[in-house]
């Protein structure tokens, strides 16, 4: 057969990633700290784009609204709005959402405090009254670092070379207070005798706080014993045998240090008021709050759910300065590239839109299957799944994966990140239904806080337990979940609270 070249004409279905979907898809993702960024970005590409504020959708004084009076804009030029109300937006598919499922989340009262704030006496406020820009240098963290107090101290006691060495060491203690250095390494590298910068060492062990600069937990509370006058031969071989301490070990350590049980009881008294890492207290780190993304509120009907408006930027179209450049003089560059604005600007408010609605979707259903935990606590939480969720308000399963993650959900039991209501299940006793696994982690977390010294609970006893209360678990997971939470065997917890009764 000769090959010769020829025209055919074939019809074929594809799922295309467009640039809009791929966006929607990212906003999704997103927390409401994240989405504020995003759109911080956008409106510095985008001069379409303006944030919106609580009064922008307030009727003029004259009560004439000047959107109304303008002209009708064509698909290439219209905003928003237009283009959806004239049935040219469809081309951007959306991503899982009902547009007849309820309007624009507006914001709330929050912003418009917010708004408030920053009028003319914005300013006022902040400088108090005195008509001066705010002195943010004030607002940093005054605290003063571990390392820069210890070199506050060196400089006092130590100079010259002296001094050189002990910034190098001090340079390298931790925030804990415990220095990582190699002694002959640092001489080696500094070209100084292993002495000296021994003997500058035993200088930074007489500095504030005591403990500082130790290599180990012992030389660390054996410096803080010594500040005490307590460091006796006895509490020498007790501070040389601390993992027969963690262990538990009693007898074997009174025959060490050969005392009777009351002067162990001392001993270990003392130990427990030393601070095992002595550079935490000046530490300037801050654990960073979790803002929630969703509020959750009960209410005679049920339940209330809502967007963080607090949080959430409000992106508008800057439609007079849209029409102020389409109506000048462009030429095919600059008018293709206010389109792709507009464009872009169309898209980002309705995938913003598109976002929140979905987030309450979600949530909402959610909150319904796991209703019984909101009113009665986690002991009542339900094994769920994103399928299970998906499937109740006809979405894809990866859509509810992408709205549940980095989002946090604040209600009157506290502050939940979304995916904590998704858990697995554990089988009912009776054989019917099942129990979550943070419900059974809560009832094991119960029974072993209510034990007491002499009747400390196996994982068998919890069995029969948890048993007792209709969760059908095995041995293997009652110890799995036990460990998961941080809590030692029942071995462990006798020592544990042998060794508090005889601290006490």
């Amino acid at each position: 057969m000769a090959l010769a070249p020829r025209l055919d004409l074939r019809q074929s279905q594809s799922l295309v990633m467009t640039p809009q979907l791929q966006q929607a898809i990212k906003l999704l993702a997103l927390s409401n700290l994240e989405i504020e960024a995003f759109v911080a970005g956008e409106m510095e590409k985008n001069p379409l784009l303006e944030s919106g504020g609580p009064d922008d959708f307030a009727p003029p004084a004259d009560g004439v609204d000047r959107a109304a009076e303008q002209h009708d804009l064509r698909a290439e030029t219209g905003d928003a709005d237009q283009l959806i109300g004239q049935g040219l937006g469809g081309a951007d598919s959306p991503l899982d959402v009902d547009y007849g499922a309820e309007t624009f989340i507006d914001d709330g009262p929050g912003d418009r405090m917010a708004g408030a704030a920053i009028g003319s006496g914005g300013m006022d406020m902040l400088s108090g009254g005195s008509g001066e820009a705010p002195d943010f240098d004030s607002f940093a963290n005054p605290e003063q670092g571990l390392q820069e107090y210890l070199m506050d101290q060196a400089r006092s006691a130590l100079s010259g070379m002296d001094l050189t060495i002990a910034a190098q060491l001090i340079g390298q203690i931790d925030e804990a207070g415990y220095l990582a250095a190699n002694l002959l390494e640092t001489a080696h590298g500094m070209g100084v005798p292993l002495y000296q910068v021994e003997q500058v060492l035993s200088v930074i062990h007489g500095f504030d706080p005591t403990g500082v600069g130790a290599r180990s937990l012992s030389e660390c509370l054996t410096l803080q014993a010594k500040e005490a006058d307590r460091y006796d031969p006895c509490m020498a071989k007790l501070l040389a045998n601390l993992d027969l301490l963690a262990k538990g070990a009693l007898p074997q350590l009174r025959r060490i240090c050969g005392v009777d049980e009351e002067d162990m009881a001392d001993m270990i008294r003392e130990l427990r008021g030393y601070d095992p890492k002595p550079g935490l207290r000046f530490s300037t780190e801050s654990a960073a709050p979790v803002t929630p993304d969703l509020f959750v509120r009960p209410t005679q009907e049920g339940w209330a759910i809502e967007v963080n408006s607090a949080t959430l930027p409000r992106v508008l179209i800057n439609r007079t300065y849209y029409v102020e450049l389409a109506s000048g003089p462009q030429d095919r560059t600059s008018k293709a590239w206010l389109a792709d604005c507009l464009a872009s600007a169309n898209w980002l408010v309705k995938a913003l839109d598109q976002r929140q609605k979905t987030i309450v979707k979600v949530a909402s259903e959610i909150v319904r299957q796991q209703e019984d935990f909101f009113r009665k606590g986690v002991e009542h939480l339900k094994p769920l799944t994103l399928k299970a969720v998906a499937d109740a308000i006809q979405m894809h399963e990866s859509t509810v994966s992408r709205v549940t993650s980095n989002k946090y959900l604040s209600c009157p039991r506290g502050l939940y990140e979304l995916k904590y209501f998704f858990t697995s299940g554990v089988a009912a006793a009776g054989g019917e239904g099942a129990v979550s696994a943070e419900a059974v982690k809560s009832h094991i977390k119960a029974l072993i806080a209510a034990e007491t010294a002499d009747a400390i609970l196996s994982d068998d006893t919890l069995v029969d337990l948890l048993r007792a209360k209709g969760m059908d678990i095995a041995r293997r997971t009652v110890a799995k979940y036990r460990e998961a939470m941080g809590i030692g065997s029942s071995v462990q917890r006798r020592r544990q609270k042998a060794l508090r009764g005889q601290a006490a």
